[in-house]
């Protein structure tokens, strides 16, 4: 059985939203609903939804004139193991000292690596992102210059593969946190099947937003891979939670966009250690001052 997506974009956050309500009451109704804002500092904001039958283009084109947006565009999708196929394109991912891998490639691995198994799954960070391999990369240069952390938040953790890394250096108190409660689940089965149960908690939060994360802070060590705007956002409470001398790993980031996180944290007081680029994302290393 074949499903289908219907996107459009607008410049308007209210008429966006009110976009997304009224895709609920369409027929065939969709079985999902998404509005978020393009982060390429454009102010676009995109507005999806997902069917499992063949949506009404007429009715989705008077939506989109009611409400001032593009056309949307409708693509049916093939019915597939998205997972599986996954799983079985995903090759080895190399960062300095990490690999992160499948199952499949389990006995490939060699030894003299630390190993992350990471499955594909309902979570962001499998490794092949450039924006997790520049965070393990700026982790194993870190490493490499002989930085000891003793504890370590991983904020937007998605699968769980930068707290996992942390915590397999050095024996550090270690917290992931995400805001979406499939990514803790997948972050709590990841750590576990590595063999990290019990070193690593696991927390369904927004930032730094939690009882247990307040408590654990300070940190001398925060990884956050998630997107620009909300990095810029997070600034202040990431001050809040690190001392003089903490480091923070920052990515998600558009590399046009680095140069304005980098300023609104360098107001907060951190200065950049290193600045790493892959493809079009970079990696920031900062140290508060």
């Amino acid at each position: 059985m074949s499903t289908f997506t219907a996107l459009t974009t607008l410049r308007d956050k209210s008429k966006a939203e009110a976009l997304g309500e009224a895709l609920e009451r369409l027929t065939p109704a969709p079985t999902g609903i998404g509005v978020f804002e393009v982060e390429d500092g454009s102010q676009t904001w995109e507005v999806g939804g997902f069917f499992l039958e063949q949506p009404d283009e007429v009715a989705l084109d008077l939506l989109a004139a009611t409400f001032d947006a593009r056309p949307f565009a409708v693509s049916e999708l093939e019915d597939r193991d998205w997972v599986a196929q996954v799983r079985r394109e995903l090759t080895p991912v190399y960062a300095g000292r990490f690999v992160v891998f499948g199952a499949h490639d389990r006995d490939e691995i060699p030894d003299n690596k630390i190993k992350m198994e990471i499955e594909a799954a309902m979570a962001f960070g499998t490794g092949h992102h450039g924006t997790t391999k520049g965070c393990l990369l700026a982790l194993d240069d870190l490493v490499t210059s002989g930085m000891v952390a003793t504890n370590v938040a991983d904020i937007g953790s998605g699968t769980g593969v930068l707290a996992m890394a942390a915590a397999s250096v050095w024996p550090c108190a270690t917290l992931a946190s995400d805001i979406d409660p499939v990514a803790t689940e997948t972050a709590r089965a990841n750590i576990a099947a590595n063999g990290l149960k019990g070193r690593i908690s696991c927390h369904t939060a927004v930032g730094f937003r939690s009882p247990e994360i307040r408590r654990a802070a300070p940190f001398d060590l925060v990884f956050a891979n998630i997107l620009a705007g909300p990095l810029k956002r997070l600034a202040p409470d990431m001050a809040r939670h690190t001392d003089t001398g903490s480091v923070i790993i920052l990515s998600g980031i558009l590399n046009t966009q680095a140069l304005g996180v980098e300023a609104v944290y360098k107001g907060w007081g951190f200065h950049r250690l290193a600045k790493r680029v892959i493809g079009e994302w970079t990696t920031l290393t900062l140290e508060r001052g």
